[in-house]
This record gives C-alpha cells, structure tokens and sequence, in this order.
C-alpha cells in the first residue's frame, strides 16, 4: 500500500498507470488513498479522485470497489459537503447508465450487421457448431455477452446507491430519483425480478426507518417535502407493477401506500388519491374481487365529481355507467354462508382489511361483509346519485335487473342493452389519471347474473320445466354453462332447484340433497327408535307408579347425563391421542426423509463442487502452461531479431523449448549485447571529448570581440533614452503651471458652496438629534409609568394570595378539628356498642352452660325404669290437645295454668295420632327439644317437652324461663337493645 504526502501526487500516479494500461494497480492506488484513515477530512482534490475511481470501476466493472468507495466518501463529506457527495453519485449513475446504452446499441448493430441474404457464407465453423449446439440465435448470444454485464452492473449501481442514501435526510431528492430511474429500467427491459427485488429493498428501508428512530440524519417523514417524495416513489412503484402485470406486487405497493399514510396521519392531494383507486379497481378486477372493485370505482366516482373542476359531462356520465356495472357484476349471494369458523374469521379479517385501503373504516365489532355488501353498494348508488348520472343504458339494465319480474322474457330485453353497453367506453378526455374505460368487460359478469335473475324468478312460477324451454329463455349461455352457473347458486342456497337429465326437465323447490339427509341419519335413526320403545313399553298411567319413579328420575338423568359425558371426554381424549401420535409419525417420517434426502443434496453438492474444483485446476494448469509457451514463443522470436546475422543460434530438431531456457538464452544474448554497447559509448565520449576542445579553443577570442561591441552599444542607448525623459518631463510641468492659473479663478466660489452645504447639513442634524432625544425621554417616561403599574398589579396580587392562602389554612385547620372530633365520637360510640355486645355474649353463654347443665340432668333422669305401658300414648296427646297450645308451645309463648289444665284434663279423652302425624304432621318446624322427649325414653317415660311457665322440680321458674325465652330470641327479636343514634 503506497502513502502520499498529498492526494494530488495520488491522483498523478494514477493517470501514469492508466497512460501505460495498468488500470487495475491505478485503481487499487486510489481505493487505498480513499479508505485512508489519513484523509478522512473533505477536500477539493477528494472529488477529482473520486471521478476518477468512479470512472476506472465503471471501465472493469467493479461494482464492490465503488461501494466501498462511495461508503468511505459519504462518511467524509456528510457533515462538511453534501452536495459534492451528490455530484459523485449522479456522475456514477450516469456512467453506468451510459455504458449500458452503448451496450445496447451495439448489440443492435451487430443485430443489423448479421441481416443479410447469406447468413452461412460468412460464418466459420466453429460458429456454425456452436450455434447447432446451443440451440440460441445470435441477438440472445450477443445480448449475453455484451448486454448482460452491463445491465448487471447498472442493477448492482442503483442498488449501491438506494442502500448509501436509505438513512440521508439531506439526499431524499436523489433517493427519489434514483428508484424513479430504476424503476424505468425495470420497466423499459422488463425485468420483473429485478423490480420485485427493488420493491423490497425500498421496503425495507422503510421499515428500519421506523425501526431505529434515534438516528441522526434520519429523514422526518412529518415534513410536507419528505412525505410527498416517499409518497411519490411508491406511486411510481404502483404504476411500473401494473404496466409490468405483477399484481401481486401491486397489491403489495397498495399496502405501503396506505400503510405510509397511516403512519404520518395525512391524506395526499386528490392526483395521488385518483392514481391510488384507479390502479385498486385494476388489481381488484383481475383478482375477482367485484364487490371491493365496485366499492373502489364509487371512490373515484366521488374524488372526480368533488375535484376535478374540468370533468365534463360524457366522462362524468361514462364513470358512473362503470361504477353502476361493477356494482351490478358482483355476485348477488354470499359465498361464506356455508364457510367454516375459521373461514368466517379469515374473511371477516380480510373484509376489515380490504376497507381500509378502500377508505371505508369499520369496526372490527361489526361483521365486515354485512358493511361491504352489494345491497350496501347498490342502496349507496341510489342514495348518492350515481345511478341518475349514468346512461340511459345503464339505468334500464339496473331497473330490468333488480326491480321488474320479467322471468319469460328477461333475456330478450337484457340482450339488447348489452350489446350497446358493449360498445360504449373509450379514453377520459378530462380525467388523464384514469385508465382507458371499458365498460365491455362487465358483460360476461352481468350474463351471469342476468342468468342467475331469470332463475329465480322461474323458480317461483314453475315447479318443473323442460330444459330445451329454459334454454331457450337465456340467449347467453349453453346450457351446459346454465348448468355450471346453477350449481354454483345451490351450493350458496341462491336458488333450489334439480336437473333430471334422464327425463329432460328441471325441477324447482326445496328440494333435500342426499348430502343434507346424511348428516342426521343417527338422530333420526334414535327418533325412531325412541317411538318403537314408546309403542312396545307405554308409560303407565297410575300415579301411585309416578310417584315412585318420579323421584329418581332427575337423579338418574343427571348420572346418565355425566356418564355420557365423561364417555365423550374419554372418546375425544382418544381421538386427540390418536391424532397427535399420527402426527408425530408423520412428522418423524418427513423429518427422516428431509434429513436423508439433505445428506443427499450435501453428497451430490460436494461430488460436484469436487469435480468442478478438479476441472478447474486442470484448466487452469492448461491455461498456465499454453500462456507459458506463448510466452517463451514471443521471447524467442524477439531473441532472434534482435541478434545479429552472423551470430544466429538456430535450434536444434529435438531440443525442447521452454520459457526458462529461452529467458536464459535471451539473458545471454542481453549481457553481451551491453558490454558492446558499453565499449562502444566510451570510445565515443572520448571522441567527443576531444572534439568539444577543439572548438572551446579556436571559439574564445570571438566571444570576447562581440562582447565589447556590445558594451559600446548599450552605453549609446542609454544617454539617448536619458536625454529623452529630461526633455518630457520639462514639458508636462510646464502644461501643469497652465492649468493650475486656469482653475485658480474658481477657488471663491468653491470656498462658498463647500460652506453653505456644510451649514445645511449641520443645521438637519442638529434637528435630527433633537427630536431623537425628545422621543427617548418620551420612552423613558412611558416605560417608567408602565413599571410603576406593573409594581403596583404585583404587589396588589401578592397580598390578596396571602389573604387567600391564610383564608384557606383556617378552613382546612377547621375541617381538621371537626375530623377529629367526628372520629373520636365514632370510637366513643363503637366502645359502648363493643361493651353492649360483650354483655349480650356473656348473658348468651350463661344461658347455654344453664341449658347445658339441665340437659345433663334430663339425661341422668332417662336411666330410671319404665312405670306403665299407657303412659306414652297419653303424653303425646296431651302435647296435641288444643290447637291453640300446640302453636304456643312451638312459638315459645308464655301459657297460662288454667289452659294447660284444661289440656291436660281433655288429653286422654282424645284418639292419639300416628307417630308420623305427630311428629310431622304440622306444617310448621319440629321442636326444638323433641329429640330429648319420648322417642329417647321407654314407653313408660313421660314426655320431656317443657312448657314456659310449668313447676317441674327439674325446670327454671316460670320467670326464669320467660328471661331466658326472651335472652334466646334476643339476636331476632325486639328486646335486643338498639344501638344509640348517631
């Protein structure tokens, strides 16, 4: 690597090298002086070089060495000059632009040389072979050999400099411009990989522009001027992947464009939104997509009406005609009816998606297709007009189609307006933005729907109808493509109908599809079942039956209900286990013969890359040794001419020749060949020596003789010269002491103007100052009154603060006082009714341990041994005696003695109920203390129910128990002290 001291002296060694044909040292010269740390400051110079590396990478077509170059230069000159770095990049794109155009016409004049009568005559044999061999004519070989390189490289510059300018918001003028120009080429030669590759290079640096945002010469894509460039780059892209046919592509372009107009929040100007819906309405009719085609051409039906002011009257009208037939072409039944879940969710993404590039904004909420519909569409054309702007055509067609009940003649009035509305369409004069207009297209489309019309509508006066009748109904179509079209309309329940080929008729109605039977035939198969079980086991009709199987009947339902249940769980399990050991074999398998098959590629890959490598070696081994012969040939040849006659050394008949051997003889020959020159040159510096002698000698006294002529000479010329300028400066002080007493006469008057303007002057600047200081003395004043108010504002502002803020601090200190004190009457008052509650507890747990204790003492009281077997039937009667004890005892009332006398007087006299009666024959809840009575005891035990108010040795006192009854009911009752109110 070679270091200059300048970059000029690199510059210099580069043109030497170019001088003698060494292009490629010139340069690897400056790439190292480019990729120098030494010169990473901008100069002048630094832009000459790089024309120059520019121009020698473009001559040996060394796309990576102008990368690198261009990458170290952008890296010098973008904080310093952006602008040269522009320079080199237009320079280098016209070079290579220019190259590929010569390319290009010289292989089409080789073309045109190669058209003549006898292409054989001048062809050799060689050619002739390789043409038979190839199978190629001569304008593919010569685009090959000579086009090829050239477009390669053009393609590999416009991506060297997309990638150098991705991230320069000071070059986004030449970023635009450069995929402009690469587009066209895309477009001018048709390369559509080329150009699906480019969408995705401006792709991605999109992306990474959002990606990485803390970038420092990152483009603002906020700005108006960046917004439309990008904006403008992507319009370009749209129109080159329709021209090309990549709709794909296109569609793809769509999604940026909206996709960049949702990033910055902007809407661009009406041109550019014409351009967008004109090119979504090609996309969308060659994808099928009526429905959003019709939606597209009602955008663009509403930007021309509302924008463009030189719409005439026939475009407007031909416009809406489009819009009207895109929207009568779609489809009139919905193909996802019968769509699974998933394909309802992807459609119903799909419908969002698609109304968003439209410019429709719907809900995800909402259903998509039930918003974008053709009975939306069409109601939306009638509502907006669109339909009264049509032709006449158009209108009638729109009526005959989807208002009138036309089904006998529905196709001989439809045929007609067809055929007119196929002929109509041709070049927007007004609207140059969009495509040329033919409405034929929606012909087919509106056949087909016509056809689909005259179906329904026979199929709701005819039930059945011969085929050569209902063919000869729709003048459109075979029908075998009548067929086709009603298949399509029963499988999305548009029409229901069946074709009997066998007896030549078509049948409508709500026919059942052996399909539709075969989905249900267990159910009805169990149905059936079910009745036959019915039939052979009837229900029997006896409640006493009912009744006891009524009872079990929910239980057994809900355990059969949980068996089957769990039967399905196990089932799915089973399935699912199936299912995922079936897709791991498979996975294995497919994963075994993706790795045998890979072994196998890497094998066949390295035999070849092997042999490829071998042959390689060979050939250049070959090359080696025929350009080592050549070599030795040339030496030779040029060996014997330069040796003399008498001296020539010819080569004997077997003797081998080889360049090391030549070289060798050559070398000999080339020594002795100098050693005669040597004798030669000295023999004849000496002769010259003496010669150059001889003439100094007889030369001196000659020069010395004409060196004093000359001294005479000179001394002459000068007192002429000298004589002269005495003489001329004599005269011009002479005229000068005439106009000096000329121009004395007009001194006075001088004096007295120079005066007068120099009073005048002082006088308006003495005015001048006086008025300045009269309005500064004003502004002073007025500036001190305005701060004296102000003073006056602040220090008024400041007090009535302070009175606000001291305002404020009484109040909050009194919400304080008044917050503690309300929490300090709320502990207060919770401490009392904690200390109530406390005692209430306390009163509660001598109750129980009261109770506790006489239940002890029942249970003592049972071990003692029966008295009589007639006492049992009596108690229980006694406690049933009177309708109005029973509920008292239940309720816990107080009874008085002459009643429980009188009950008990009664009692005996009575029919003692079942044991069932009495203990569940009231309606009301058993007592309390029944499970201590006499179902506990013998027969002979009197029974244990307490009565309030009764004297058993056993019992409290009468007052003791009512305390008690009103202690126990006290948590429900109306004895529970309240609580004081607050």
């Amino acid at each position: 690597m070679a270091h200059f001291a300048k970059p000029e002296n690199a510059l210099k060694r580069a043109d030497e090298l170019i001088n003698v044909g060494q292009k490629q040292d010139a340069l690897q010269a400056l790439h190292d002086l480019i990729t120098s740390k030494r010169y990473r400051a901008w100069q002048k110079p630094l832009e000459k070089i790089m024309f120059k590396y520019l121009d020698l990478c473009v001559d040996l077509k060394r796309g990576r060495f102008a990368k690198d170059g261009l990458i170290q230069y952008r890296i010098v000159c973008q904080q310093v000059n952006v602008s040269s770095l522009e320079e080199v990049i237009k320079h280098f794109l016209h070079l290579s632009t220019e190259k590929a155009e010569q390319a290009r016409s010289q292989a089409d004049a080789l073309e045109e040389a190669l058209d003549v009568d006898d292409l054989e005559a001048d062809r050799k044999p060689e050619d002739l072979q390789l043409s038979i061999v190839s199978g190629e004519k001569g304008k593919d070989r010569s685009d090959r050999e000579l086009v090829t390189p050239w477009f390669k490289f053009l393609w590999e510059t416009y991506r060297t400099v997309l990638e150098i300018l991705r991230n320069n918001s000071k070059l986004e003028a030449l970023y635009a411009m450069t995929a402009h120009k690469a587009f066209q080429f895309c477009k001018q030669y048709k390369r559509t990989t080329e150009f699906r590759r480019l969408c995705e290079i401006i792709r991605n640096h999109l992306a990474n522009l959002n990606k990485y945002r803390d970038q420092r010469d990152r483009p603002d894509l906020s700005a108006p001027e960046s917004l439309q460039l990008y904006l403008d780059t992507r319009f370009d892209q749209l129109k080159v992947a329709t021209e090309l046919g990549l709709w794909q592509e296109a569609f793809r372009s769509v999604e940026d464009i909206y996709g960049l107009m949702c990033m910055v929040k902007k809407t661009p100007k009406s041109s550019l939104l014409m351009v967008y819906y004109s090119k979504l309405t090609e996309i969308f009719w060659i994808s099928s997509s009526h429905l959003y085609h019709a939606y597209a051409w009602l955008k663009l039906f509403s930007l021309q009406k509302n924008f463009n002011k030189n719409l005439s009257q026939k475009d407007l009208q031909l416009i809406a005609s489009s819009v009207v037939l895109a929207a009568l072409s779609v489809p009139p039944f919905d193909r996802a009816q019968s769509a699974s879940h998933m394909e309802l969710e992807n459609e119903k993404e799909r419908n969002l998606r698609m109304a968003n590039l439209i410019g429709f904004n719907l809900e995800p909420k909402f259903e998509g297709r039930d918003m974008l519909s053709r009975s939306a569409l069409l109601s939306e054309l009638v509502s907006r007009g669109v339909l009264s702007c049509a032709s006449q055509e158009v209108k009638d067609l729109f009526h005959v189609l989807e208002h009138e009940f036309h089904p006998l003649d529905l196709g001989s009035k439809i045929q007609p307006l067809l055929e007119k509305i196929s002929k109509s369409g041709g070049k927007l004069s007004s609207a140059p933005s969009l495509p040329e207009v033919q409405l034929s297209q929606y012909v087919p489309s509106l056949e087909k729907l016509a056809t689909l019309r005259l179906l329904q509508q026979v199929s709701k006066i005819y039930q059945t109808i011969r085929i050569e009748s209902l063919s000869q109904l729709v003048p459109f179509f075979e029908f075998s493509a009548v067929e086709k079209i009603s298949v399509d309309a029963v499988k999305n329940n548009f029409v229901a109908m069946k074709v009997d080929h066998m007896k030549g008729v078509v049948i409508f109605g709500n026919l059942g599809i052996e399909s539709d039977g075969l989905k249900d035939h267990l159910a009805v198969f169990a149905e059936s079942l079910n009745k036959v079980r019915a039939m052979l086991y009837p229900v029997p009709s006896k409640a006493s039956k009912i009744g006891g199987i009524v009872p079990n009947l929910a239980e057994t339902v809900e355990k059969e209900h949980k068996r089957l249940l769990a039967r399905k769980s196990i089932i799915e399990k089973r399935k699912e286990d199936q299912e995922r050991q079936q897709l791991e074999m498979e996975r294995e398998e497919e994963q075994k013969r993706l790795k045998l098959q890979k072994l196998t590629e890497e094998a066949e890959q390295k035999r070849l890359a092997a042999e490829l490598l071998e042959r390689r070696k060979q050939r250049i081994l070959r090359e080696i040794e025929e350009k080592e012969l050549e070599e030795a040939q040339a030496l030779l040849e040029d060996t014997e001419k330069r040796m003399k006659k008498g001296k020539k050394k010819t080569l004997l008949d077997g003797e081998k020749v080889t360049k090391q051997t030549v070289m060798e003889r050559a070398l000999t020959e080339q020594l002795k060949e100098r050693q005669e020159m040597e004798k030669k040159l000295q023999k004849l510096a000496k002769t010259m020596d003496y010669l150059e002698r001889a003439k100094r000698e007889e030369a001196a006294p000659l020069i010395e003789a004409a060196y004093q002529r000359r001294l005479v000479e000179e001394r002459e010329f000068y007192e002429r010269e000298q004589q002269r300028e005495v003489e001329l400066s004599r005269e011009r002080h002479e005229s000068d002491l005439k106009e000096k007493n000329r121009l004395s006469r007009m001194l006075e008057f001088k004096e007295t103007f120079q005066g007068e303007v120099i009073s005048r002057r002082q006088a308006e600047f003495d005015k001048i100052r006086t008025e300045r200081e009269e309005r500064i003395s004003q502004m002073i004043r007025a500036r001190k009154q305005e701060r004296d108010i102000k003073r006056k504002q602040l220090y008024y502002l400041t007090i009535e603060e302070e009175r606000i803020r001291k305002l404020q601090e009484e109040e909050e200190a009194r919400k304080r006082e008044e917050a503690e004190k309300r929490k300090k009457q709320e502990a207060e008052h919770k401490a009392k009714l904690d200390e109530i509650a406390e005692k209430q507890r306390q009163r509660e747990r001598e109750l129980e341990e009261k109770e506790k204790k006489r239940r002890e003492e029942l249970l003592k009281g049972t071990d003692a041994p029966p008295a009589r077997p007639a006492e049992p039937t009596a108690a229980p009667a006694a406690a049933a005696a009177q309708p109005a004890a029973a509920p008292a005892q239940g309720s816990g009332k107080y009874v008085p003695k002459f009643k429980r006398q009188t009950a008990e007087v009664s009692a005996p006299t009575q029919t003692p109920p079942a044991a069932d009666s009495d203990r569940w024959g009231n309606r009301g809840p058993p007592p309390a203390d029944d499970h201590w009575g006499s179902n506990r005891g013998g027969p002979s035990q009197k029974p244990d129910r307490w009565v309030p108010g009764s004297r058993g040795s056993d019992r409290p006192s009468g007052g003791d128990a009512w305390r008690s009854g009103e202690e126990r009911r006290s948590p429900f009752g109306s004895s529970r002290p309240r609580p004081a109110q607050r």
